[in-house]
């Protein structure tokens, strides 16, 4: 018999003035039957007063400790507390829109195990949106709103953390929240692409994401773009490298350097490409920099592509098509 309880996963700290918003908003579901599984970690406002406050009034909301300090272990603890059929992440600063699970739930049984449903995104903010957030979500949403979100994978963090589900045994075969991975997010991200499953495309902001200046991606060392850049790089290596083929790292600022001394540190061998005249000829950790046009010369190659900008973005995709080289086969963005 099928279980179709939904375990809430629900990490908190420091976060009573956003608790009740957050509280209701699942209280408030159309989809009755879940549970919250809410871990303290540590906080040192009324947060686990109001918690607590909450469990007492709703036997499904029930409150724990966390066994170890930050976020993975308190993901982990609410896990072994858990017992729904399908499993999902909720932020406590965060609202969702009232059929956030019924629609996750319908979706899942629709479409069965090896999927992932997910939805759009809203930010919203006390003192307004910046741009950075504001493309980041029309972005996100432009993915969600047709499944394609692995397709971007090596850009940014594709499944946005509080608004998604999955089956409880896919999420266990993922290996769940157990790799102590930061991101963790995006690690638990590239770990579903890894499995295979497939995302469900939605067209429905199901999760409102508040943003606000201590907000943990805002705050948290963690969080830091070198971490991306090394999290996409232990993926690319082990999910889509292919070792029979030349490398190249195409740009030269900040992250191609990054992804460089990761090449160079794993005694991996590469062809550093550059469109800057300034430093075509040049030698960064030993290495020269060549005319990206080399890359006509070389046979079957596979691209890491650092450069930022989108309209050199734009042309280096144009680039590509010309040579008849395909995305996240032959050449894959990394920003």
């Amino acid at each position: 018999m099928q279980n179709d309880k939904v375990s809430i996963i629900i990490p908190f700290k420091d976060t009573a003035d956003f608790l009740p918003e957050c509280l209701d908003s699942i209280v408030n579901q159309t989809y009755i039957d879940w549970e919250v599984l809410a871990v303290n970690d540590h906080s040192t406002d009324t947060s686990l007063e109001l918690l607590s406050s909450y469990s007492q009034r709703d036997k499904r909301i029930k409150v724990f400790q966390n066994n170890g300090n930050g976020i993975i272990p308190a993901l982990q603890t609410a896990f072994a507390q858990s017992s729904g059929g399908f499993v999902t992440r909720m932020d406590s600063d965060d609202i969702m829109e009232p059929n956030r699970l019924e629609v996750m739930v319908n979706s899942l049984i629709k479409y069965g195990k090896g999927h992932v449903a997910v939805g759009k995104v809203k930010y919203f903010s006390n003192r307004g949106i910046s741009n950075g957030y504001q493309r980041y979500e029309e972005w996100l949403n432009q993915l969600t709103s047709t499944g394609n979100n692995f397709e971007e994978i090596y850009k940014e963090c594709v499944i946005p953390s509080p608004c998604w589900m999955v089956y409880r045994s896919d999420f266990e075969q993922s290996e769940g929240f157990e790799p102590k991975r930061y991101p963790e997010d995006y690690d638990l991200t590239f770990r579903f692409y890894e499995h295979g499953f497939k995302i469900i495309p939605c067209d429905q902001v199901l999760h409102l994401w508040r943003d606000y200046d201590t907000r943990t991606s805002r705050t948290h060392e963690h969080y830091a773009q070198n971490y991306f850049l090394d999290i996409k790089l232990h993926y690319f290596l082990k999910l889509d490298y292919d070792k029979n083929r030349p490398l190249v790292v195409w740009g030269a600022g900040f992250k191609g350097k990054k992804i460089a001394k990761g090449l160079k540190k794993q005694g991996l061998d590469f062809i550093w490409l550059c469109d800057n005249p300034k430093k075509i000829g040049k030698k960064i950790y030993g290495k020269e920099l060549v005319h990206f046009e080399a890359l006509q010369s070389l046979k079957n190659p596979q691209s890491i592509i650092t450069v930022a900008n989108e309209n050199a973005q734009y042309e280096i995709r144009s680039y590509f098509s010309e040579l008849g080289q395909l995305p996240m086969q032959d050449y894959f963005f990394f920003c």
